[in-house]
């Protein structure tokens, strides 16, 4: 792998760690549902025009959007709503321990004790995020983000069923169209005064929107697809770790949230057994963006 190419992995593992920190911003004006409506409706508009209907797997898509665009994402946003930035982007981490159990139960995918090993540090490291009362974490929002983090993994069951032939241009297209209506009615049964938060929008709330559609679904699927194309797994998938690193540092620095002692300590146990369950990588290990 080139320098260059190195840069490009960097730069799409800072725009989804920063990801987390751009979406506690943007929710302080748009609620989460509405905020996922408005971001996939962008992603559609831009991306469906120049992509060919994948007939064979629409229906397929449609079953892959309601896990993602009906559970996952409404699960994540919410949930990153009572907690902070930096506590989200680890938590969301054990999307990799519950993609290697699901492997296991859908693939006969053997766990070994390893990957046990891996699992039980990554899940303990959440657990001492979540263990230790800071006036800060919500235990129910933190638990919507773990259960994003299983239907996330899920997903990636059903990527594996559709097999290799659907790129991310399709998926993220198609993904986004059939997401936007169930998100808008969940927005309506959930939430209310949409019109009036679209009207109220100002240059922050635009310019997170922008982030959200345009660099992190868009621009860092545009760089990291030819990579993955390009070169082995294990090569590519160390990258993924500095996701939670990203996060953490842009919730530090950029929303003031503190830097405990549990969230340090939890952070390194949580990413040191997802390291391990990648190094004795499953047959499915998530190798996308969760937000």
């Amino acid at each position: 792998m080139k320098p260059v190419h190195a840069l490009m992995a960097l730069a799409v593992m800072a725009i989804w760690g920063f990801n987390f920190v751009v979406a506690k911003v943007a929710m302080e004006q748009v609620t989460p549902l509405l905020l996922m409506a408005l971001r996939f409706g962008i992603v559609a508009l831009i991306l469906v025009p120049f992509v060919k209907v994948p007939w064979p797997h629409l229906r397929q898509l449609f079953l892959y959007s309601v896990v993602m665009g009906g559970i996952h994402f409404p699960l994540v946003f919410s949930g990153v709503r009572g907690v902070d930035a930096s506590v989200a982007s680890i938590a969301i981490q054990l999307q990799v321990p519950f993609a290697s159990v699901l492997a296991m139960v859908f693939f006969k995918d053997k766990l070994g004790w390893r990957r046990a090993t891996g699992m039980g540090v990554a899940i303990l490291g959440v657990a001492v995020i979540a263990g230790v009362p800071d006036g800060r974490t919500s235990l129910p929002h933190l638990l919507m983000v773990i259960a994003a983090a299983i239907a996330f993994a899920f997903s990636n069951i059903q990527l594996k069923w559709m097999g290799g032939d659907v790129d991310w241009k399709i998926l993220n297209a198609y993904m986004a169209l059939f997401a936007v209506p169930q998100l808008v009615v969940l927005s309506l049964i959930f939430e209310t005064d949409q019109i009036a938060q679209i009207q109220a929008i100002d240059g922050l709330g635009l310019a997170c929107l922008a982030y959200l559609s345009l660099a992190a679904t868009i621009l860092a699927y545009a760089f990291w697809y030819p990579l993955e194309k390009k070169f082995d797994v294990n090569q590519t998938m160390p990258f993924l770790m500095l996701v939670p690193i990203f996060g953490v540092g842009g919730g530090v620095l950029a929303l003031g949230e503190p830097l405990t002692w549990q969230l340090i300590v939890g952070g390194l146990l949580t990413i040191g057994g997802v390291g391990v369950i990648m190094v004795r990588r499953p047959r499915l290990v998530p190798g996308r963006s969760t937000t």
